[in-house]
């Protein structure tokens, strides 16, 4: 039996069990959650802060990516265990820990990923005006309807990790050669990754939450849980698909900070209204407009991709009827971002900032889930003995992101 002729939507993957899957098409399903996640991280925000950091902190900006890689990976090590092992999403065993808990986070997890869904159409506005010059809300619309067409697909499963996994090396293909002809001194940033001459833990915080926060956190294990990849047996592969989509999403913003410290290593002042256009102008020539249209596009649709798929896996498992209609769920999600950002024209910046502020409310409530099932609920792992010394480096993690969340309230009381 296939992955798509035991099911007919993404939602119902996870009906099926890995005993009845292709071994090729499991791997391609590991892949697609490791690159989910990653490009799920990759979108219009993650791009403009990479290139404000750099040209703020230059070469010292690499210390705080190495520190937020290695928090991230303590992270999603945790959360994809904990998920993949118990074969259960976030909101269920939110429930299971906490009855009630579980629609909390559903609701934070929706509204942030709905707010951000409409950035993330905006971003794919905007790359498609770099590409072509299309008005940006034909060039959101078209995107849109991309997007859309992915999951109305009969084998919406295999199409979305295909697509995710396509436009993630996409990416990296591109911006390693804006690197490589910005002519970084590379020298100087592997030397200060570890002996930096500047440390601002602010920013170190904001890459964490940038990376983890939100729906981020859960997109690539919900996906391995829709999947079938669950039990202890599958331990070896949660463990590498965790640490390798992460390690991805490192790699593209090395390559990115590398490319723009290129550029203001050079002398090069960014432009103040769109610093990332202007860096690979700068590297590339007027080509390199269409460049960075390109990557933008990219990173902003697999984010739609992501924002939509894992904001509707925690509702659809509230109701047998939404889990048997997931994916046209996630279409009219889609549609509801879409029309938002068509009435408005532009990506509303304040609850932008908002949904950033409850991002990072989510984490420490949800990563707390997340640790106290491996540590006190034993029923829940299948008898899985959970690694001491993975649950110890989890839990300084979590002190850590409390201090994310109490930062993201100060956020939230001024906007309110």
């Amino acid at each position: 039996m296939t992955e798509d002729t035991s099911r007919t939507t993404t939602g119902s993957d996870t009906a099926a069990s890995d005993s009845g899957r292709r071994p090729g098409a499991a791997r391609g399903a590991l892949l697609g959650a490791m690159f989910l996640m990653a490009t799920s991280a990759i979108g219009p925000g993650f791009i403009t802060q990479t290139t404000v950091f750099t040209a703020e902190l230059g070469a010292a900006f690499a210390f705080a990516i190495l520190v937020s890689i290695l928090v991230d990976i303590a992270v999603q090590l945790n959360v994809w265990r904990v998920i993949g092992v118990t074969g259960m999403r976030a909101q269920e065993l939110s429930n299971k820990v906490l009855p009630g808990a579980g629609y909390f986070l559903a609701a934070l997890v929706v509204l942030g990923g709905l707010v951000f869904n409409i950035g993330n159409i905006g971003g794919t506005a905007l790359g498609t005006n770099a590409m072509f010059g299309l008005d940006v809300k034909i060039g959101g619309a078209i995107s849109a309807l991309i997007a859309i067409g992915i999951f109305l697909s009969k084998r919406a499963g295999i199409a979305m990790d295909r697509v995710v996994v396509v436009l993630g090396v996409l990416m990296i293909g591109m911006v390693l050669y804006t690197a490589v002809v910005s002519g970084p001194p590379v020298g100087e940033a592997l030397r200060q990754s570890v002996l930096p001459d500047d440390i601002d833990f602010l920013i170190i915080t904001t890459l964490i939450g940038g990376t983890v926060g939100g729906y981020i956190t859960y997109a690539g294990a919900h996906r391995l849980v829709d999947s079938g990849i669950t039990g202890p047996e599958h331990v070896r592969d949660i463990t590498r698909g965790s640490v390798t989509g992460i390690l991805v999403t490192g790699v593209m913003r090395w390559l990115l900070f590398l490319a723009v410290l290129g550029v203001v290593a050079g002398g090069v002042t960014l432009a103040v209204d769109n610093p990332p256009a202007s860096a690979f102008q700068a590297a590339l020539g007027e080509v390199g407009v269409r460049v960075f249209g390109v990557i933008l596009w990219a990173a902003s649709i697999t984010s739609v991709i992501g924002a939509s798929y894992t904001s509707v896996s925690f509702i659809a498992s509230f109701s047998r009827r939404l889990e048997q209609r997931r994916n046209l769920v996630t279409v009219a999600f889609i549609v509801f971002s879409t029309a938002i950002y068509l009435a408005l024209g532009k990506a509303p910046v304040t609850l932008l900032v908002l949904a950033g502020a409850l991002n990072g409310l989510i984490l420490p409530v949800g990563f707390a889930v997340i640790l106290w099932v491996a540590a006190r609920r034993v029923d829940l792992l299948r008898g899985y003995r959970y690694p001491r010394w993975l649950l110890v480096v989890g839990a300084l993690v979590w002190l850590l992101t409390v201090y994310l969340g109490w930062s993201s309230l100060g956020g939230i009381a001024d906007l309110l």
